[in-house]
């Protein structure tokens, strides 16, 4: 098993923060590493989710949604060809932070047998792919 953690603090509402995390459709202008994605923003349902890791190269796969909790959390599962050979748990958090805005919370839990081989790739383009996404994310919002 192998995390990923990043946070941001966001000087915006968290209707605001998950209005643009859930526009799917405007992914494309905004987002370094989440290229776009596709379906419906719902419990049980799948994504198509396009991503552009940092020095990687670009993939999409196709997880189900596991919680779609407005204003509060996103999460979805998806695997490498079938579970338990790459699994990944990705989550999106949005909490009330102390100085006034949110914090969210990105990140993801990766299991399965070929995750030992891959940690250092994770770390090396996946992170920063959180860390850029997070960023634009914050920036958006806090654009108005």
């Amino acid at each position: 098993m192998h995390k990923i953690l990043t946070e941001i603090d966001i000087d915006a509402t968290p209707e605001r923060v998950w209005s643009i995390l859930t526009d799917f459709a405007a992914y494309p202008s905004w987002n370094p590493f989440i290229r776009s994605i596709s379906g419906d923003v719902q419990a049980g349902h799948r994504l198509t989710v396009s991503i552009q890791p940092v020095g990687g190269r670009a993939m999409t796969f196709r997880p189900t949604i596991l919680l779609a909790q407005p204003t509060s959390e996103l999460r979805w599962l998806g695997h490498l060809l079938f579970p338990g050979i790459f699994d990944g748990e990705h989550c999106f958090k949005i909490a009330a932070s102390a100085s006034g805005g949110v914090r969210l919370t990105q990140g993801e839990t990766f299991s399965g047998v070929l995750v030992a081989l891959s940690k250092a790739s994770l770390d090396r383009g996946t992170k920063p792919g959180f860390v850029a996404m997070n960023e634009a994310l914050r920036a958006r919002a806090e654009s108005g």
